[in-house]
Order: C-alpha cells, then sequence, then structure tokens
C-alpha cells in the first residue's frame, strides 16, 4: 500500500485544492508536498538493497486483455521517487514570493504531475506505466500555456506535437511487444507485465525496430539531438516552477524508460543500433555545451546546459555497462537537484533585476554574499568539481562510455571543459564586476528562499562525500538488469 499511497497523496491533495480560495493555498500545498516526501523517506529507510520489487500491488485493471494495476519500487526507481517527492516541495516553496492568478489550479497540476510521475517510476505494467507517462505530461502542458510567457501558445503547441509524435512511436513499440506474449491458458489473454517482454525472445530484426520505436518515444522526452528543439523555448518560456518540473524530473522519464524498456527488452536491437543511438547523445553533449556557451539569457543558458547533461546520461545507459548505467542513476538524482538550484537563482535574479541578459548584470555580490554562496556551490556541482555530487555521476558515466568505446568516451569527456567555461562565465558575467544600473539595489536571500537554496546546497556535498550510500541502493537491480541482458 506504500506505493499506492504515495501515488495516491498528491493526487488526492490536488483535487482538495481545486476547491480551496484564500491565501492557504500554497501552504496546504507545501503540507501535502512534505507529507510525500516524508512517506518517500520512510520507503527509503526500510528499503533492502537487493533486485526485488518492494512494497508492491498487483491487481486486474482490465483482467480480459491481460493488463494489471501493478506498481512496486526497485533499486532502478528508488532514487527516482526521492527525486521526485524531494523536488516538489522545494519547487512550491519557491513560489512564495510570487502570485500566480488561479492558484488553486496552479498548485493542483504541480500535485497531479508529482502524483504521475511517481507513478512512471513505479509502474510494472507498460500500458500502466505508458498511461503515467502521458498523464504526466497533461499538468505541465495546461501550467505552461495559461502561466507561460508571451509565447507560450506557439511554444505549448510544438511542445505537444512532438511528445504526442513520440508517444505513438512508444505505444506502437508496446503494443507489438504485448502481442508477442505468450496466451493465458486461463484468461487466453496476452500480458502486460514488464517481466513477460523481458522474457521474450525476439529476433535480431524485430528488436532493431522495436529499438527504434522505444528510443523515438524516450529521446524526445529527454531530449536527445535531434529531438531537442522544442526543449530551448518550452524551459524559457514556461513559468519557473514548471521549468523545474520538466527539468529535474519530467526529463527523467525518457532515461529511466531507456533503463527498464529498452536494456532489457531489446539487447540485439541495441547490439545493431546502440552505436549509432550513443552517437547522438554525445553529439547532443557537444552541440548543447557550445550553444550554451553562446548563451546570452541566463535561463536559455541552462536549458542547453540541462540538454548537454542529458546527452551524457543517455550515452552511459547505452553504454549497457554497470558503470554507465549506475552513473547514469546518480546523476539522474543530482541533475535534478542542481539543474532545480541553478533555475532557481536565475528566477532570483531576474525578479530583482528585471533582465535576465548577462550583458545587463554585473556586481550582484556586492550586496548578495548570500546568494553569492549558493550560487557557486551549485555550480560547482553542475560542472562535477570532485567531493561535489555532479562528481560522481559523471566519473562513472564517462567511465562506463570510455569501457564501451574509447573514442566516443573521450568526446564525451568534453562535458566537463566545456560545461566549466559556460558556468563559469555565466557566474562571473552576472555576479562579479561592476555594477550596472539594474544591478545596483538588488537585495539579498529572504528566508523563504534560503530555505529552497540550502537543502540544495547541503545535497551537492552530502552525495559528493557519500556516494556509497545512494549507489548501494542501485547497483544490485542494476547489475541483475544487465545480467538479464545476456540472451
Amino acid at each position: 500500500m506504500l506505493t499506492l499511497t504515495l501515488i495516491l497523496l498528491p493526487l488526492v491533495a490536488g483535487l482538495i485544492l481545486f476547491g480551496l480560495r484564500g491565501n492557504a493555498i500554497r501552504q496546504v500545498a507545501l503540507v501535502a508536498a512534505l507529507a510525500e516526501l516524508a512517506l518517500a523517506l520512510y520507503a527509503v529507510s526500510v528499503f533492502r538493497p537487493d533486485a526485488s520489487s518492494q512494497f508492491a500491488l498487483s491487481y486486474p485493471w482490465i483482467g480480459s486483455l491481460g493488463i494489471n494495476f501493478s506498481i512496486g519500487i526497485d533499486g532502478v526507481s528508488v532514487l527516482l521517487v526521492v527525486l521526485s517527492t524531494a523536488l516538489v516541495p522545494l519547487i512550491v516553496l519557491s513560489t512564495f514570493n510570487h502570485s500566480y492568478r488561479n492558484p488553486s489550479a496552479f498548485y493542483a497540476l504541480i500535485l497531479a504531475m508529482q502524483s504521475a510521475l511517481v507513478g512512471v517510476f513505479t509502474a510494472k505494467d507498460a500500458f500502466l506505466f505508458y498511461l503515467f507517462f502521458e498523464a504526466a505530461l497533461i499538468p505541465i502542458y495546461f501550467i505552461a500555456a495559461i502561466w507561460g510567457g508571451e509565447n507560450r501558445v506557439r511554444v505549448t503547441f510544438k511542445f505537444f506535437i512532438y511528445t504526442l509524435f513520440g508517444s505513438l512511436f512508444m505505444l506502437l513499440g508496446l503494443v507489438y511487444l504485448y502481442l508477442q506474449t505468450p496466451l493465458d491458458p486461463q484468461t487466453f489473454a496476452h500480458s502486460a507485465d514488464l517481466t513477460a517482454f523481458y522474457a521474450l525472445n525476439l529476433s535480431a530484426e524485430q528488436q532493431g525496430y522495436l529499438f527504434w520505436a522505444l528510443f523515438i518515444g524516450f529521446a524526445i522526452k529527454m531530449p536527445v539531438f535531434p529531438f531537442h528543439t522544442w526543449q530551448p523555448d518550452t524551459y524559457v518560456e514556461s513559468p519557473t516552477p514548471a521549468t523545474m518540473l520538466l527539468a529535474g524530473i519530467m526529463l527523467k522519464m525518457g532515461t529511466y524508460g531507456l533503463i527498464r524498456l529498452v536494456l532489457p527488452i531489446v539487447p540485439l536491437g541495441l547490439d545493431r543500433w546502440g552505436t549509432t543511438a550513443l552517437v547522438l547523445s554525445i553529439i547532443g553533449i557537444v552541440y548543447g555545451s557550445i550553444i550554451a556557451i553562446q548563451q546570452r539569457d541566463m535561463k536559455r543558458l541552462v536549458a542547453y546546459s540541462s540538454f548537454a547533461h542529458v546527452g551524457l546520461m543517455s550515452a552511459g545507459i547505452l553504454s549497457q555497462t554497470l558503470d554507465g548505467v549506475q552513473g547514469s542513476l546518480i546523476q539522474m538524482l543530482t541533475h535534478g537537484l542542481n539543474v532545480v538550484g541553478l533555475f532557481f537563482i536565475v528566477d532570483i535574479i531576474a525578479s530583482r533585476t528585471r533582465s535576465r541578459e548577462l550583458s545587463q548584470l554585473g556586481g550582484i555580490t556586492q550586496n548578495t554574499p548570500n546568494l553569492t554562496v549558493y550560487f557557486i556551490i551549485l555550480m560547482l556541482g553542475s560542472v562535477a568539481l570532485p567531493l561535489t555530487n555532479g562528481f560522481v555521476g559523471e566519473f562513472l558515466l564517462l567511465r562506463g562510455v570510455y569501457e564501451y568505446n574509447t573514442w566516443l568516451g573521450a568526446v564525451a569527456g568534453l562535458t566537463i571543459i566545456l560545461g566549466a567555461v559556460y558556468m563559469l562565465r555565466m557566474v562571473q558575467k552576472s555576479m562579479f564586476g561592476v555594477r550596472t544600473p539594474l544591478t545596483e539595489h538588488v537585495t539579498d536571500l529572504n528566508l523563504s528562499e534560503k530555505l529552497v537554496l540550502i537543502p540544495l546546497a547541503v545535497l551537492v556535498f552530502a552525495i559528493g562525500l557519500s556516494p556509497n550510500s545512494f549507489l548501494k541502493l542501485t547497483e544490485p537491480a542494476v547489475a541483475a538488469l544487465l545480467q538479464s541482458m545476456v540472451r
């Protein structure tokens, strides 16, 4: 029941919020998000670091078709459940200095998205996974379309078309896999259970087609080059809480899908096409980093930085190595924490100066010592400085890609150099140097802003100094998954 409660609690809280009016709405949303986090932390405290699915629940959903409501938490999903529940309270708290029209709907949609995201990371049935996967897109679409910038209609339409295109590919692949499972002798139905998909013995040709059907669906969500063109505009035009949800959690649906579905179901397809997809991921690393260096808008710069980091996660997964997959899971966690902090700091600067343009900023640190410290800490985590959270994942990812192919590993390593260039440049241009008319009277962090940034800064060092506390939760499940690929 614990997993089901994690899915239902934010959804029920969101429905309650729809009926509320007045100043208590955001406080109720925060309490609900904190309760969800407390449940997730309890789950982690009693979680056994092995390959089994825990807190599992399964009962017939569409029994005549062999489709079940089957959920559980294992080593592949546990960090992502923690990420989904840890970030939402911080995202809700980050809105306390802003006013949004129709706040009951705004916060209800945030909680509804959290419910769907937890569902994605805990689903053990293919069509239940697909249902949650698509359901997570609905709240973010409306948040961006209603509370976004002046170009929100065009941008959200493009986002919708891209995601619809990817979803159709993924659905076709899942339906084909479902029809390949043997009929149950009692119900005469196929099975949509993921373990039934894992047991299929498909030809190399079948797996090749299925690889692309699934990969395209997930690559658009991450996104991976060349399926990324929806991402920068959507991140920039969306209100900052929506951008945090997109970059911090939602893109991990794609990387998680690669691990959960692509690796164990189509290993022969990976043998044939994995290098091609890995090269696309590495192109995204270099391309995203170069474009980030050229950006003048801070929010767009962080968006391209996120795109580059996702390319490295995808490459690590496609390397099919223990280090690569382990690195991707820990990097999903650390990237989510760091990128949410960076987008929040950009929002703080923009709200105080009315600008995100680096050419109009400078000298902010003279009035904001606290903001400067947190900005530098999160920047160091993002560029993977040793002893920070970003170093653990990037080291494992690069080692995994290097193990797969030396030359591709060397090119992927450019992400560290290029990342340092654009991140250090952003901090230097905005925080140091001569003050401008827009930055003369900038004030330092208030209490609610500190409450968002303090836990993020602590986790930069906590994960960096004690990575084994997190890696031990995932290693048995990842090792078992990779072993299942040997057919």
